[in-house]
C-alpha cells in the first residue's frame, strides 16, 4: 500500500511533462521591415502546424520584387536548400528549424539595392492515411534599407525618463538634507538656549531645582 503514493506522484509527473511536450510553444511573429546597410538581416517566416499535422512534407520558396519590377526566385527548400542565381548570390543564408515551422532566411550583408517586397511561399502535404492533402499559405515582408540605424522611440522615452527620475531624486536629496539640517540647527539652538538659561539661574536656585528622589 505504500508504494501507491509513489505511483500517483510518478504518474502525475509524467503527464506533466506529456503535456509540456504536447504543447510546443510556436508563434507566428512578424518580421522587421527595416535594415541596415552592411548588416545581416533575419526575413522571419513562421507557419505554425497543428500537433496532428506535424508529419508533413514541406517546400519552401523565396521570392522577391523591387520596386516597379516582377517577383524573381531567390531561394527554395526541398528537402535540400537551393539558391538561384540573382543579386542575392552567396548573400543568402538558410535560418530555418529542424520540425519546419520556421522557414526564414538571413540576407548577408544587405545593401540599399536590397530594398523591396520578400514573399515567403510554404506548402505542405500532409501524409493522413487516406489521403495527402496540400495546403499553402504566404508571408509578404516590405523591407527597407537605410544607411544608418535610427534611434529607436522607446529607447529616446526611456532616456528621458530616467534623466527626469535621476533630476527627481536629486532634488528630493537635497531637500531632504536641508531639512534634515534645519532640525539639527533647531536642535542645537534649543539645547545652547536651555544651557544659557541653566547657567543664568543663581546657584541657590539650582539647588532648588534638584529633583527630589522618592524613597
Amino acid at each position: 500500500m505504500a508504494a501507491l503514493p509513489r505511483l500517483v506522484c510518478a504518474s502525475s509527473v509524467v503527464l506533466v511533462v506529456w503535456a509540456g511536450f504536447c504543447s510546443a510553444v510556436c508563434v507566428e511573429v512578424p518580421s522587421e521591415t527595416e535594415a541596415v546597410q552592411g548588416k545581416h538581416m533575419k526575413l522571419l517566416c513562421i507557419s505554425c502546424m497543428k500537433r496532428e499535422e506535424v508529419t508533413a512534407s514541406t517546400v519552401v520558396e523565396w521570392f522577391y520584387r523591387p520596386e516597379g519590377g516582377k517577383d524573381e526566385p531567390i531561394y527554395e527548400y526541398r528537402k535540400t536548400n537551393h539558391e538561384f542565381p540573382s543579386r542575392f548570390s552567396g548573400r543568402l543564408q538558410w535560418n530555418g528549424s529542424k520540425d519546419m515551422q520556421d522557414v526564414s532566411i538571413t540576407v548577408l550583408n544587405v545593401t540599399l539595392n536590397d530594398s523591396g517586397i520578400y514573399t515567403c511561399n510554404i506548402t505542405r502535404e500532409f501524409e493522413f492515411e487516406i489521403h495527402r492533402p496540400l495546403f499553402t499559405s504566404s508571408r509578404l515582408i516590405h523591407l527597407t534599407v537605410v544607411e544608418k540605424a535610427g534611434e529607436d522611440f522607446t529607447s529616446v522615452i526611456s532616456e528621458i525618463m530616467m534623466y527626469i527620475l535621476l533630476v527627481f531624486l536629486t532634488l528630493w536629496l537635497l531637500i531632504e538634507m536641508v531639512y534634515c539640517y534645519r532640525k539639527v540647527s533647531k536642535a542645537e539652538e534649543a539645547a545652547q538656549e536651555n544651557a544659557t538659561d541653566y547657567l543664568a539661574i543663581p546657584s541657590e536656585n539650582k539647588e532648588n531645582c534638584a529633583v527630589p528622589v522618592e524613597e
